[in-house]
């Protein structure tokens, strides 16, 4: 199925059904639809949308008649009373691209309420801010397909303007949730056309464009935390995607050269249980170990002096909270995937132990 949709043929009934039927779903997910829009290429967002469709009249025939069949508008109202901005589900992506637009959105409505809606981990992110205001909207990203289907039917929103960030909640845009006057879309995986601009720029551009804001950028606002701040803030969490990590000895060599700094470490404990004990099998003595909500460790990694990690969520802190960090990168799917998602700061592909060793030493020294 994914190879007919790179070449823009159409998938046959059957092959849609015999897909749909493995693992309920989830491997249609993870291997088509993820890869259609990790690839960043604009013609395979209709091939997404025609094919999405028809699965949706498939698992879910009662989501059809919400089925968006327009881009939403373009004209932002002067003046509104309530901003929704949706979340992207994933906590890298709410950082370094619906944070632009929650910033657009306070920029432009002062007055206005502002709603995050998405998972309450991801708004914990942004909860200091007394602007940004929080409507749960859970989004079982494990689960059957059907189930993520049904978290998208939940979600409707009145008295305001909705603004997507290409989010899960509506299916990358594809199911109605409000009026479409309402509805402002940023496309982000055809937006840039062939360029390879980093997506928080991206969007602020698109804020630009469709709301006038020329300074939209990314941020946080997580609640303080009051113990003695680190030196290096550190995860080895690859958000469910093993292909980010480095193989062999690698993690364990790189908390030793960290550790022979002669700075504090603080490592982020993950968030799984396999993640947790990767990094207990590594850690070394004397570090400090986050364990718990993410949003406290966006924190610590606001007042280091080095952010150390795969390229995830923590990397995407550390930029748009303007600290030093080294992004240690692999497993994309196209050189488009990784401009779109590349922090602002040292990012490592192929990494060894010299290659990170000499960016430590070189950050220090700045």
């Amino acid at each position: 199925m994914l190879a007919q949709c790179l070449r823009g043929e159409t998938v046959a009934d059957e092959l849609i059904d015999r897909a749909l039927a493995i693992d309920e779903g989830r491997a249609f997910l993870s291997i088509v639809v993820e890869r259609l829009g990790d690839l960043f290429e604009p013609r395979l967002c209709d091939v997404y949308e025609e094919l999405f469709q028809r699965v949706i009249k498939r698992v879910y025939p009662e989501l059809m008649p919400r089925v968006r069949r327009v881009p939403g508008s373009l004209a932002a109202p002067d003046s509104v009373d309530r901003v929704y901005v949706l979340s992207r589900v994933t906590l890298g992506a709410d950082v370094a691209v619906t944070s632009v637009l929650l910033d657009a959105a306070k920029k432009r409505y002062p007055r206005a309420e502002i709603l995050f809606v998405g998972p309450k981990k991801n708004y914990e992110l942004f909860e200091a801010d007394a602007r940004v205001s929080h409507v749960a909207s859970p989004y079982p990203r494990s689960s059957a397909l059907r189930d993520r289907l049904a978290a998208s039917a939940a979600l409707e929103l009145t008295g305001g303007i909705v603004i997507d960030p290409d989010s899960r909640l509506t299916q990358l845009g594809l199911i109605r949730i409000c009026d479409d006057a309402d509805y402002f879309f940023f496309p982000s995986r055809a937006y840039g056309g062939d360029g390879l601009d980093r997506l928080p720029d991206l969007a602020a551009r698109w804020a630009r464009e469709v709301f006038g804001i020329t300074d939209a950028r990314p941020f946080i606002a997580p609640l303080p935390v009051t113990s003695p701040p680190a030196d290096i803030a550190v995860s080895l969490g690859v958000g469910e995607n093993p292909a980010k990590r480095m193989e062999g000895a690698f993690e364990s060599e790189l908390l030793k050269m960290l550790a022979e700094t002669g700075a504090s470490v603080l490592v982020d404990s993950g968030g799984s249980e396999e993640e947790r004990a990767r990094v207990e099998a590594v850690v070394q003595p004397g570090m400090g170990m986050h364990v718990g909500a993410f949003a406290p460790f966006a924190a610590e990694i606001a007042r280091s002096k080095l952010f150390v990690g795969y390229d995830s969520a923590g990397g995407h802190i550390a930029s748009a909270c303007g600290v030093p960090l080294i992004s240690i990168a692999q497993g994309f799917a196209s050189e488009r995937m990784a401009a779109r998602w590349r922090p602002n700061g040292t990012v490592i592909r192929d990494a060894n132990a010299q290659i990170v060793r000499d960016a430590v030493t070189c950050t220090f020294r700045r």
